[in-house]
């Protein structure tokens, strides 16, 4: 068996800490959701991260990576992650909007994401509909003695039957005591399931679900952080923070 060099999370103090966090990032991601509208900038829901992540005690665990000095990435339509929220970036009806926010309390990092369409367009709906269900079909499988592969193939299979493409160049990523920890839990399966690490009592997971409505291939932009689409087709971007319990996999965002 492989071991699964990832966060452990043992004593209950530590539990209901990140759990606690877990709980107060969720809150700030519903109001974020609530702000993407028509005519509001990318920099208008960084600037409203700020103050919800400070008004619960909290820091912004994406200003605690160096070089990067915002709270949140945000990206639109094309682009797939790390994107900068910029005051240019105008969201306008019909555009596909990915907003990704992490938060550090009481000694552990949380990480979440969410995709949405400004408006209303069926073609886009499906799409996220596709990536909503891939990200809850991951977390079924995140249970004691499963492996990361299990996950893997949860997300490739549901994005694959809709006739989309997982991004293969990204992983989601364990979290906890650091942003991004081991193990890496790719989109997509890659050799073979018994030498993938097995899941444990105690792990905590960024279960990611990155995949594009074209090709999986992915693009930099000159600014070093933005990630995009290299054909320049729609992107999503679904993420939850899960904790492995006795009981089976616990969402705490």
């Amino acid at each position: 068996m492989t071991e699964n060099d990832g966060i452990i999370i043992k004593t209950q103090n530590e539990i209901e800490h990140i759990i606690e966090g877990g709980k107060k990032l969720s809150g700030v991601k519903n109001e974020l959701k609530n702000s993407v509208k028509e005519g509001v900038n990318a920099k208008e829901i960084d600037d409203l991260a700020s103050e919800l992540i400070e008004k619960e005690g909290a820091k912004a665990s994406f200003k605690m990576v160096p070089g990067y000095s915002w709270a949140t990435c945000v990206n639109i339509n094309d682009g797939v992650v790390h994107g900068i929220p910029k005051p240019s970036v105008v969201f306008r009806k019909g555009d596909v909007v990915s907003v990704d926010v992490g938060m550090f309390y009481k000694g552990f990092h949380t990480d979440t994401s969410f995709t949405l369409v400004v408006g209303s367009n069926p073609t886009f709906e499906k799409f996220l509909a596709t990536g909503r269900k891939a990200l809850e079909k991951a977390i079924s499988q995140v249970r004691v003695e499963n492996r990361i592969y299990d996950i893997s193939e949860a997300i490739e299979s549901v994005v694959k039957g809709g006739g989309y493409s997982p991004i293969r160049a990204l992983v989601g990523h364990g979290v906890g005591r650091d942003l991004h920890e081991e193990p890496q839990i790719p989109c997509f399966t890659n050799g073979n399931r018994e030498k993938s690490p097995t899941i444990a009592l105690g792990n905590v997971f960024a279960i990611e679900v990155m995949y594009a409505m074209g090709n999986p291939d992915i693009k930099i932009a000159p600014d070093g952080w933005t990630i995009s689409t290299s054909d320049g087709t729609i992107s999503g971007l679904f993420e939850d923070t899960v904790v492995v319990s006795k009981e089976g996999p616990l969402v705490i965002t």
